[in-house]
């Protein structure tokens, strides 16, 4: 496994898996938007977890009413607010408030700088990478025009989100979110 590397292509939203001289995992994935981008560099897997919650970004709640934002210091006027932070599932930190997670990939850049895979995509990657494993992320590799070029792209952006409901309980990491 210490020779595993992974590579990010943020202009094609693609990571690569590989270890030595063979991509052993290509997958499409969202990255971070304008104003929130991605990281570049060369970093490592410095934590995981199977269970994580945000802790910018997330919902206010207070009985039923679940009201989303970005933050969390700020309880809406009224009292007994609780924060929950939004799910991030198969968490993979690389940077202090960066990482990899399960969530819904669009076609276009759309997160606060973390790289969100699909589903069990995300479970797989996962279970290939261990603390330490080294991620190399830049505009674009060469891989992007071989490898990359046929990687289907999951349509999350046509799909409603989940309810609030869902994404503040412990349903959200239980299984893959293959809506």
């Amino acid at each position: 496994m210490e020779n595993r590397i992974v590579k990010v292509s943020l202009q094609n939203q693609l990571v690569y898996v590989q270890e030595g001289n063979k991509t052993i995992f290509v997958a499409a994935c969202t990255v971070g938007k304008a104003g929130h981008p991605t990281p570049k560099g060369v970093f490592q897997v410095i934590s995981k977890s199977v269970k994580k919650r945000s802790h910018s970004y997330g919902f206010w709640v207070k009985g039923n009413d679940i009201r989303p934002t970005e933050n969390p210091l700020q309880p809406p006027p009224g009292g007994n607010w609780k924060y929950v932070g939004y799910p991030m599932p198969y968490w993979i930190e690389f940077s202090p408030g960066y990482g990899f997670h399960e969530g819904f990939v669009w076609s276009s850049p759309r997160t606060h700088g973390c790289i969100r895979l699909h589903g069990r995509t995300a479970i797989e990657f996962f279970n290939l990478v261990n603390v330490g494993t080294k991620i190399i992320i830049q505009d674009s590799f060469p891989e992007d025009q071989t490898l990359g070029r046929h990687i289907r792209r999951p349509k999350d952006e046509l799909v409603p989100d989940p309810p609030a409901q869902f994404m503040i309980s412990d349903e959200a990491f239980e299984k893959p979110w293959e809506f």
